[in-house]
């Protein structure tokens, strides 16, 4: 059974920086484009990147330029480096994607790594 496990949250002062880890396992073939997420309490969840396979990024306008997608194929892992980190960054975030395993491709989900901006 894949799944997702994201690890390298926790508190961090304002300005600087945490790097998440979301790691798939279980018979994983192939990984395709992956996501990373956040919700803050009372917030809508937001799409912060995204990483397909070849290796294209995407980011919202809210982090772009302070926070950096990447992928390592060889560990099945996608990464976060998140830097110049703001109290408004503060979220539970969560990585998903497609997954090749043995269902075929399927999308999953962690279940999330808490981030806290704070002084």
């Amino acid at each position: 059974q894949v799944q997702l496990v994201e690890s390298g949250g926790g508190l961090v002062q304002p300005g600087g920086s945490l790097r998440l880890s979301c790691a798939a396992s279980g018979g994983v073939l192939s990984v395709g484009t992956m996501n990373w997420y956040r919700q803050a309490p009372g917030k809508q969840r937001e799409l912060v990147a995204t990483i397909t396979s070849g290796g294209g990024t995407t980011y919202a306008n809210s982090v772009k330029g302070r926070f950096t997608i990447s992928r390592d194929n060889l560990k099945n892992t996608v990464y976060l480096q998140m830097g110049s980190l703001k109290p408004e960054d503060t979220a539970v975030y969560s990585c998903n994607g497609n997954i090749r395993g043995g269902l075929g491709w399927q999308t999953y989900g962690g279940q999330g790594t808490q981030v806290t901006v704070s002084s």
